[in-house]
């Protein structure tokens, strides 16, 4: 079954929102499911890694940092996590937080909120930091690698932090020169990243495809795996590249690609489509080529900006992956909203019903609506149904009935229906 093209049309205007294909059921071997991602997008490849480590085999992280690095806090990851923000920035003080960071990933495994961690025994990760990068400094980087090895033995762990390159993903021959900072942050280093980390997690692999590849890289639609995207921070459409391979045969590898902040399809960028950023890292980070030569299929959900997050105050201007908690309390858990959703994504092409669970309706104090995603504060005192923004009141301790009307989306009821 050959993928069915998404019909596009980039207009004088350069409009980029247009109709998206469903994502396709190709029956990959999930089991061999791989993730990698830059900046924004590394810390979302280790929550991803980390969380859904049952059938995630590897990732590969290029300016990243530990597991719930930011401790659900904007000033953290703004100064500790990365060097974004107004005050002054200490990477160094992110290595003293490993250890309590590896007693709560401990803790969220007992309690089943993410994969058990005697999983990452057998995970492959590669792990990048760019010694001239002053967005996500290497000491940040160094955290991650002490972080890991709490569970990933030494042999399957690698650290390359010997290149001059600055916050981008590091390619062969593509993009700005490697010590620049900036769009569209995808720097020609001479140093093939997306290669060297998938031949780390997979082993020997063919050389990548240096002519026409087999197959193409074709939109999606994401609001089939989360309601309202652009609500949830995320774009309204991904992106997929099938190898021709793949499209026929079942027991393809599957590796996920998360970009990074200001690399969403929205984003303004004077050499894309329409001066938008539309599939530039998805089309140039360096992965189709090797996917094409190794029967691999990559997944490229993307995020959207966002300029009032759920949780208010907070926002997400530069279209980052929830990493901070800018729109869910659960961001960082298999329960959140964006990680349910590429999860569901990675089920969909291993053929599975993606229907998801059933919809929540049930009775339980704020505090516990709150813990599970349901319902969220401002302010600590003022408390919202997630999604719908209905007001539940100022009390945690008081009980409140939500439903779930659509995927992600609670509403305040008096009752719940009767069961079906």
């Amino acid at each position: 079954m050959r993928l069915v093209k998404a019909f596009i049309v980039l207009c004088a205007t350069g409009a980029l929102h247009v109709q998206a294909a469903s994502l396709p059921k190709l029956h990959i071997k999930q089991d061999e499911t791989s993730v990698s991602g830059l900046s924004s997008g590394a810390y979302m490849a280790v929550q991803f890694h980390v969380a859904n480590s049952s059938f995630v085999k590897g990732a590969g992280v290029v300016a990243g940092g530990p597991y719930f690095c930011a401790q659900d806090s904007q000033d953290t990851a703004t100064t500790i996590c990365s060097c974004t923000g107004l005050m002054t920035c200490r990477p160094e003080q992110a290595a003293p937080s490993v250890p309590s960071l590896v007693q709560l990933t401990n803790q969220r495994a007992g309690q089943h909120a993410i994969d058990p961690t005697s999983n990452l025994a057998t995970s492959r990760v590669w792990l990048f930091a760019g010694n001239a990068d002053n967005v996500v400094p290497p000491p940040v980087m160094q955290a991650l690698e002490s972080y890991y090895r709490n569970y990933v033995p030494s042999t399957n762990l690698f650290f390359e932090a010997s290149i001059p390159a600055q916050h981008a993903m590091p390619t062969e021959s593509f993009g700005n020169p490697c010590s620049f900072r900036g769009d569209p942050f995808i720097n020609d280093c001479d140093f093939d990243g997306a290669g060297k980390l998938l031949q780390w997690i997979y082993g020997s692999l063919n050389p990548k495809n240096t002519g026409s590849l087999s197959g193409q890289l074709q939109s999606f639609d994401q609001g089939e795996f989360i309601a309202n995207p652009t609500a949830n921070g995320m774009s309204s459409n991904g992106w997929v590249y099938v190898p021709a391979f793949c499209e026929q045969n079942h027991g393809c590898r599957l590796h996920v690609v998360f970009h990074g902040c200001k690399q969403y399809p929205d984003a303004p960028l004077a050499s894309g489509p329409g001066g938008k950023f539309g599939d530039t890292f998805a089309r140039h980070s360096g992965y189709n080529a090797w996917a094409d030569a190794n029967n691999i299929v990559v997944l490229y959900p993307q995020a959207n900006a966002m300029n009032t997050g759920t949780r208010l105050p907070r926002a997400n201007p530069n279209g980052c992956w929830d990493w901070w908690g800018y729109g869910d309390a659960n961001y960082s858990v298999k329960s959140g909203r964006q990680m349910a959703a590429v999860a569901l994504m990675v089920d969909r092409l291993a053929g599975k019903d993606t229907t998801g669970p059933a919809a929540y309706c049930g009775k339980d104090t704020v505090a516990k609506h709150v813990s599970a995603g349901r319902a969220s504060s401002l302010f600590f005192w003022w408390y919202f149904a997630t999604g719908s923004g209905d007001y539940l009141g100022m009390d945690a301790g008081a009980e409140a009935t939500l439903q779930e009307v659509s995927s992600g989306v609670f509403k305040k009821v008096n009752t719940c229906p009767p069961p079906v």
